[in-house]
């Protein structure tokens, strides 16, 4: 099968682990070209999750909103190979990014780490759409160095007390609910001593602050905690634990960041840009490098997509594919500014032109080498935990 209109659309809930690679991949694609909302393909920013909401609901409609889920919780229950197909169709065509942190993070938490009443509470509000959640980690002075956060989580009875303070958390004011890493010990290590909460958003003490970017988008919030009281059995896995907890959720997130999607499609609006201004022939050298350099990190990255695919837990060694994909990003979309000149100012699309849009490719690519753990953090963690340095 190698036309994506051939392939059948598949049942609402159908297990679709025993179709071939080749076919699945053919009834993703075409499932997803028959119900992906046209407007919001391929969006130039992030969607607020009422934006999303439509594309999330036929997901869940369909029972493809957690690949990654076991089918018993109201997953697909994809073999690693399959999630990556998945994922990789999603980027093809341009699919926007959900409001995913339920989906790929606290789910597969609670599915492996919670107890049968968080399961049964929060997981098929995830599934619905009813609960939209956010990631309390960054903190002012404790972003891509998480182990050295300070909001703080007492014990007082039947209840913690949370006070401290989060920033730069993704959809925080979408968010109904939000999971927070705490300090539960002060005198242990760095790593020791942290514990995992979940959290309301509308519990008492709690407020919620957006934040505007440098692109003009209202994408992340600063969060305070003011002496914020949570049930006892609001913590996921044992106290003292959600360090351990927090860092295994990374691994996936970092070979998702260090997808080639952001690269290809920079350059994509470098090719048509120079088609648009009638200099491809003088920016086909240039172009041709580029290409080659995106060549290389697809097959780096394919080399951590493989570990997946044949279930090999994730190392420290993939914050190598960060660092280098954040890296071309952000030089591709330097020769996009430099090649748009006086036109990379504009805050939207070229007059005539609406979809090449280089001053947002630009501001767009900046902030790509801090979040998700900075390339300075990343850094020493690969000469830390990699090459063994300092040691």
């Amino acid at each position: 099968m190698t036309d994506a209109a051939h392939a059948a659309p598949p049942a609402p809930h159908a297990d679709l682990n025993p179709l071939g690679d080749a076919e699945f991949r053919m009834v993703v694609r075409s499932w997803i070209a028959t119900n992906y909302p046209p407007e919001l393909r391929s969006p130039t920013k992030r969607l607020h999750a009422a934006q999303a909401m439509p594309w999330y609901e036929r997901l869940s409609t369909q029972g493809w909103l957690c690949p990654g889920w076991p089918r018993e919780f109201g997953g697909m229950g994809l073999s690693p190979a399959k999630l990556l197909i998945m994922i990789e169709e999603m980027e093809r065509y341009g699919c926007a990014r959900l409001p995913d942190s339920g989906i790929t993070m606290v789910g597969p938490l609670l599915i492996a780490h919670g107890s049968d009443a968080q399961r049964a509470y929060h997981l098929p509000r995830i599934l619905s759409g009813e609960i939209i959640w956010c990631q309390g980690y960054s903190e002012p002075n404790a972003g891509s160095d998480l182990a050295s956060l300070r909001t703080t989580a007492v014990r007082d009875g039947d209840e913690w007390v949370l006070n401290g303070q989060k920033t730069w958390t993704t959809l925080g004011t979408d968010a109904n609910w939000i999971f927070v890493l705490a300090r539960t010990d002060p005198e242990a290590s760095k790593q020791r001593g942290i514990s995992f909460f979940l959290v309301p958003m509308d519990t008492p003490g709690l407020t919620v602050r957006p934040i505007v970017n440098i692109d003009l988008h209202d994408e992340f919030a600063e969060v305070f905690f003011d002496n914020v009281r949570i049930p006892a059995d609001a913590i996921v896995g044992a106290v003292n634990a959600g360090w351990t907890m927090a860092k295994n959720l990374l691994g996936f997130e970092r070979l998702f960041l260090g997808s080639p999607k952001q690269s290809e499609g920079a350059l994509d609006h470098l090719e048509r840009l120079a088609a648009h201004m009638g200099k491809s022939e003088d920016c086909a050298p240039m172009i041709t490098a580029l290409k080659m350099e995106l060549e290389d990190h697809k097959s780096f990255y394919a080399t951590f997509a493989d570990q997946v695919r044949r279930g090999i837990a994730l190392g420290p060694d993939v914050s190598m594919l960060k660092i280098n994909q954040t890296a071309l990003y952000q030089k591709i979309s330097d020769r996009i500014l430099e090649l748009a000149g006086e036109l990379g100012t504009l805050a939207g699309g070229l007059p005539g032109e609406p979809m090449l849009y280089p001053g947002s490719v630009f501001l767009q690519a900046r902030p790509c080498t801090i979040y998700g753990g900075s390339s300075e953090i990343q850094r020493n963690i690969v000469a830390k935990q990699v090459l063994g340095l300092g040691k």
